[in-house]
């Protein structure tokens, strides 16, 4: 085991996704996302799999993992999509860098409790025990709509019905 796989096997977002892709037969490349990337003078947040596709566009994939539906003491909020602002910036570099042949992609990896009937479409997948559904978006079409969330934090989101209209299952591009 290499020090990535170790890394890897101990987020279990990414481990999930990788069980997905091996499951629908998708090659991939697991980066190491241990280290910042010193690209062209500038670092550079690094992405998490670089995902091949039958037909398409190559991915450039940056796993957000997020329980839905997320439950803060009574309070259940479903559809968290907040991202920072390094991870919106640097996908959007990494795509330029990459070019042609390449798009940069958020996943949302939803770990889902809570009643069916309110999961999100797509196909569900068991990884441990637990339950993911995996959905993405076009980097670019997230930054139109995305909002900030917390100065603080430097985050932003996109405001729910918009997310829920811009995701789509992962899958569909398998």
């Amino acid at each position: 085991m290499t020090p990535a796989d170790t890394v890897r096997s101990s987020r279990h977002y990414e481990a999930a996704l990788e069980g997905f892709l091996k499951d629908h037969q998708t090659p991939y490349v697991a980066l190491d996302e241990t280290r910042r990337v010193i690209f062209a003078g500038a670092r550079l947040k690094s992405f998490d799999f670089l995902i091949y596709p039958s037909s398409g566009a190559k991915l450039i994939v940056d796993v957000k993992g997020r329980k839905f539906p997320y439950t803060s003491g009574s309070t259940r909020r479903y559809w968290e999509n907040w991202i920072s602002r390094a991870d919106l910036d640097g996908l959007t570099q990494w795509q330029s860098a990459f070019g042609e042949g390449y798009r940069a992609a958020l996943v949302f990896a939803y770990w889902l409790s809570g009643p069916p009937e309110r999961w999100p479409a797509g196909p569900v997948h068991t990884h441990d025990e637990q339950l993911y559904v995996f959905l993405y978006s076009d980097i670019a079409e997230y930054a139109r709509h995305a909002r900030q969330r917390s100065g603080k934090w430097d985050t932003v989101s996109v405001p729910g019905k918009a997310f829920r209209q811009m995701v789509h299952p992962l899958a569909d591009l398998l």
